[in-house]
């Protein structure tokens, strides 16, 4: 008999900021996360490919996806050619055996890139072979009342005909989406989610699951009964932690959050918690 497929459950480099790229695997490796996906930015290490596929085999933890340099702080990282860019996550996806590119839709002012995206995405994904999960997204609020639509061709995936798209509960809570229904217009279209909680403030705020008002447990309890078998990947701000232990509590809470509501349960039991330094402790 066939065991049915199951998520795995992912570390997003990014959960570690300002901690490093090379930290993101120490921690994955040493709480039990299934793999790593590399948020290519501003830390020179996950720019290089290299140096990802070095870690992940030095620490035995695959990696799951990388996500594109398209953040308003990493507009500059890989240069400033948008499809280049993509291409060159495609390159680094190839080589690492992620399946998975995740990518924010374009933001207003890039007109001409925003212009034949949709078909671009689809482009790309039939010459690499790689899946591009477009991520959904969120207006950016001018005022208490009037939010700004500052991405196009907008900031909900499942208005579009992309195949592969990632559903990000922070920004979900910003837009006031409700993740549940838009997992169901996605149907199998959903290949990708950033777990993750938030408040409905106007910040983009990466709470730790179930720290929020996004009923982050119904949603994976929703993914369970579905069957999804792609990637959950945590992605969560831990920049506040003021001592390793605490960022070594959020991160080991928000994995047995994840197992418990997928029903995960017969997972791996935590792992010592890793250091700064790379340590277990």
């Amino acid at each position: 008999m066939t065991t049915p497929a199951r998520p795995r459950i992912g570390l997003s480099t990014s959960s570690v900021f300002p901690e490093s790229t090379a930290h993101a695997f120490s921690w994955a490796a040493a709480l039990g996360y299934d793999a790593v996906e590399v948020m290519v930015g501003i830390d020179a290490l996950s720019q290089q490919t290299s140096a990802v596929q070095q870690l992940s085999e030095h620490h035995g933890v695959p990696i799951s996806a990388v996500h594109a340099p398209c953040l308003l702080f990493t507009q500059r990282v890989w240069g400033t050619e948008p499809w280049g860019k993509l291409e060159r996550s495609a390159q680094m996806a190839q080589e690492v055996g992620a399946e998975v590119v995740v990518v924010h839709p374009p933001f207003r002012w890039q007109r001409d890139y925003a212009r034949d995206f949709v078909n671009g995405i689809a482009a790309l994904e039939n010459s690499t072979g790689i899946a591009f999960a477009v991520e959904n997204m969120y207006p950016w609020k001018a005022s208490a009342k009037r939010g700004l639509p500052m991405y196009l061709p907008g900031w909900d995936p499942s208005e579009e005909p992309y195949a592969n798209t990632t559903v990000d509960l922070s920004h979900a809570a910003i837009a006031g989406d409700d993740v549940v229904e838009m997992a169901k217009r996605l149907g199998p279209r959903l290949r990708h989610v950033h777990l993750t909680d938030g408040s409905g403030s106007a910040k983009d705020e990466h709470l730790v699951p179930g720290r929020g008002a996004m009923d982050a447990a119904g949603f994976l309890r929703h993914l369970a009964q579905v069957g999804f078998a792609g990637e959950v990947v945590l992605e969560i701000n831990t920049r506040r932690c003021s001592t390793v232990e605490e960022r070594a509590e959020d991160l080991r809470e928000s994995l047995a959050f994840a197992r418990t509501h997928l029903g995960l349960d017969d997972a791996p039991a935590d792992q010592p918690a890793a250091g700064a330094d790379g340590t277990t402790t």
